[in-house]
């Protein structure tokens, strides 16, 4: 029988979630993760751990996971494809799950060339799509990749994916996701989004297709502190998609910081409006101190109780 994650159990009763994210720090102290925990414990139902991010050397995320729940609050371990192959992936999630972690969102991972040690070498030994797929079988047909059953314990993970709804080509977009889906995703977390019409488009999509009613979708918001972090993900991110009239609005306003927490807040308020999204997801890149204000002002406060 599986035992739903308080993420899980929140979304399937059809509650709004709300998720944020937590980088872990270039070192091996925890007080940085327990502050953000304690923080955030009681406006966001489960936060990302992130695993080494832009392909930086951070602490494992499944380490920081490990502190971010002895501080109050469900994690989401990320794991990317990048850094393991099949035999690592699969050792690191029994082992995540016998640590009591019950969520992991599955990614390609940023190519290396962008981090600190662009000469290592990748491993991609499995795609994201085949990841799912091998997080699901190892739950559901209790078995390990290579076919041998797990005899017993096996690890009932959550299953998350992300999704791009503003890479080209467009009408792909929904493609990709259903893949996702099919393979054993059962929550989607998505790009930042920033042009909510676009966004609209592809939710009309999603809703073609059914896909809304066969897994949950967190949209991704991001609060910018300035009007050239707007200008940096307009012109230099990969499949980001920011309207010039965001970053006008931060370059004419008297306090920056200020006018993208409101920016983010009626973000969050349009999006709840969309049919077919289930929550979303915070990425407050450091910058995780505003995720309760975030989460308060836009009328998500308090969260509801898991089952």
């Amino acid at each position: 029988m599986k035992t739903e994650s308080k993420l899980e159990s929140i979304l399937n009763k059809g509650e709004f979630a709300v998720t944020a994210e937590i980088g872990p720090p270039k070192h091996s102290s925890p007080e940085a993760i327990k502050h953000h925990a304690e923080m955030m414990r009681d406006y966001v139902d489960a936060t990302n751990i992130t695993d080494c991010q832009t392909a930086i050397v951070r602490m494992s995320s499944i380490a920081a996971g490990l502190h971010v729940m002895k501080n109050g609050i469900e994690p989401i371990i990320q794991m990317t494809c990048r850094d393991r192959n099949r035999i690592a992936m699969q050792s690191d999630l029994l082992g995540a799950y016998s640590l009591g972690v019950r969520n992991v969102l599955c990614l390609s991972g940023d190519h290396q060339k962008f981090g600190n040690h662009p000469t290592a070498k990748n491993v991609y030994d499995i795609d994201s799509m085949q990841l799912i797929n091998m997080v699901r079988r190892m739950r559901d047909d209790k078995v390990f990749l290579c076919g041998e059953e797990i005899k017993q314990a096996e690890p009932r993970f959550f299953i998350g994916a992300v999704a791009n709804p503003f890479a080209d080509p467009f009408e792909f977009r929904v493609v990709r996701l259903e893949k996702k889906i099919n393979a054993g995703a059962e929550f989607i977390q998505t790009q930042c989004i920033f042009d909510m019409e676009r966004f609209e488009r592809f939710m009309e999509m999603v809703r073609q297709r059914g896909l809304h009613e066969r897994v949950h979708i967190l949209a991704g918001v991001t609060p910018l502190k300035s009007w050239r972090a707007a200008k940096y993900m307009q012109t230099s991110v990969s499949g980001m998609i920011v309207p010039d009239e965001i970053v006008e609005r931060l370059k004419k306003a008297e306090d920056p910081k200020k006018e993208g927490i409101e920016i983010c807040i009626e973000q969050i308020k349009h999006i709840r409006n969309i049919p077919g999204v289930h929550g979303v997801h915070i990425m407050a890149i450091a910058w995780e101190e505003i995720v309760p204000e975030i989460v308060q002002r836009a009328g998500l406060y308090p969260r509801p109780k898991a089952e």
